[in-house]
């Protein structure tokens, strides 16, 4: 391969399929990453729009809906029951990890395709559990870095063989996110709705899954070390961690990540005739220089900022009008449950420092036929609906966060977080 040649000629949208047409979306969630992120890329994508505002709080929902020009808003029970299915073809689920499978399984039902923000769920059997109930609509996890162009970029000059066979990963993001949001009354800081851990869960798993996505290799072990020192971290194992991740392909990773350090990402992919580098890496906003050295030649190439959500938005939006196949992964389907998989093998190898934690193989259950972002899932019916059943009695009435009776939205310990998206 001519590399010089291929970066100055690459598609940014290579996966653009030309087909026509809008998807009209429902949006889950309204907190700041849905209206200052999410909602803002939407408007500037000529295949989708945001048609529906779904929250706890109904004053919310109006206010955004009318902020956004939206056509309907809807409370989390409404959106359970069926409000407005006849004004969205799809549903972006932007709310606490620990509530992501009853509206993303209540969206299926309704028919809609499925677009879930990373992690797919607070830990593997819960994701395992969503992927089931979206058997037969379109899911896609909301793994930003996939459309990236200097990432598809990477994976590209690794498949051609550039660098030789990988040997080793090295990756790491960090953030201040008690600067960012002053509170540690919130949910990335509550186990009940994050999952088992915070810096791994929320900013781990960019290294993680971007390994994933070019190397196309599975974790199969893992080892790891974290602790939580500071104030405001106290419920968290993981304000700091590293980790070490041994892929089915032989290559390993080793990792960082941290919500209280200096802002930083870095990703880098070492292989037996040279080495890719990508810094700054994970952060949106950033522009990004991908150097790849081998033997006596370095090329650098800085791309241009691209608005990462409004390409994510544009891809899924593709994907759902065409029908076609995505993702990194295009024999291995749900890598949703797999990062979920190794996070919560992260977890356990946390309390055993020094060792490595099998993270078992993937059930095939079933052959899939359509897949976005990876995360393949098969069109056809499904037997049964979703749902958490009735109530038994003396249970508190349903959740105004996320509409269920059996979430763990909030707990008896624990008022909501105020910080809590709705």
């Amino acid at each position: 391969m001519d590399i010089e040649a291929y970066l100055d000629g690459f598609d940014e949208r290579d996966w653009a399929t030309g087909v026509d047409g809008t998807v009209r979306i429902a949006v889950a969630g309204l907190g700041w990453w849905t209206t200052d992120m999410a909602l803002p890329a939407i408007a500037e994508v000529d295949n989708c729009e945001a048609t529906v505002a779904v929250s706890g709080d109904p004053e919310k929902a109006e206010r955004v809906a009318d902020r956004f020009a939206m056509d309907a808003a809807i409370t989390y029970e409404g959106f359970h029951d069926g409000a407005a299915t006849d004004a969205y073809d799809a549903v972006y689920v932007c709310t606490p990890n620990a509530t992501h499978l009853e509206l993303c399984a209540s969206a299926a039902d309704h028919g809609a395709a499925v677009l879930c923000e990373k992690p797919m769920e607070a830990d593997s059997e819960r994701a395992r559990r969503l992927v089931e109930a979206c058997r037969s609509v379109p899911l896609m996890v909301a793994y930003r870095m996939h459309t990236e162009p200097t990432i598809r970029r990477a994976r590209d000059l690794l498949r051609a063989g550039t660098i030789g066979d990988p040997v080793a990963v090295h990756g790491h993001m960090s953030q201040r996110l008690l600067e960012m949001i002053p509170d540690p009354d919130q949910w990335r800081l509550d186990p009940a709705l994050a999952g088992p851990g915070t810096s791994v869960t929320d900013l781990g798993i960019y290294p993680i899954n971007t390994a994933r996505f070019v190397l196309e290799a599975d974790p199969v072990r893992v080892a790891a070390s974290a602790g939580s020192p500071n104030d405001g971290f106290e419920n968290v194992p993981d304000e700091r961690a590293a980790f070490l991740v041994e892929f089915d392909d032989g290559c390993r990773a080793t990792c960082m990540a941290s919500q209280n350090a200096s802002r930083s990402g870095g990703f880098r992919v070492v292989g037996t005739e040279g080495e890719l580098v990508l810094e700054p890496a994970f952060f949106a906003d950033e522009s990004r220089t991908l150097t790849v050295a081998r033997g006596e030649q370095r090329i650098e190439t800085t791309a241009p900022t691209v608005d990462q959500m409004g390409e994510e938005f544009a891809y899924f939006a593709d994907r759902v009008l065409s029908g076609e196949p995505a993702g990194g992964y295009p024999s291995k389907p749900e890598p949703g449950t797999t990062d979920s998989r190794a996070g919560s093998h992260f977890s356990v190898a946390v309390t055993q420092t020094g060792t490595w934690t099998d993270a078992p193989a993937r059930n095939h259950t079933s052959s899939p036929s359509v897949a976005a972002c990876g995360t393949e899932v098969t069109r056809g019916s499904r037997s049964g609906r979703h749902s958490p059943g009735p109530m038994p009695p003396g249970r508190r009435p349903s959740c105004s966060t996320c509409g269920n009776w059996s979430c763990r939205c909030s707990t008896p310990t624990r008022t909501r977080p105020a910080t809590h998206p709705t």
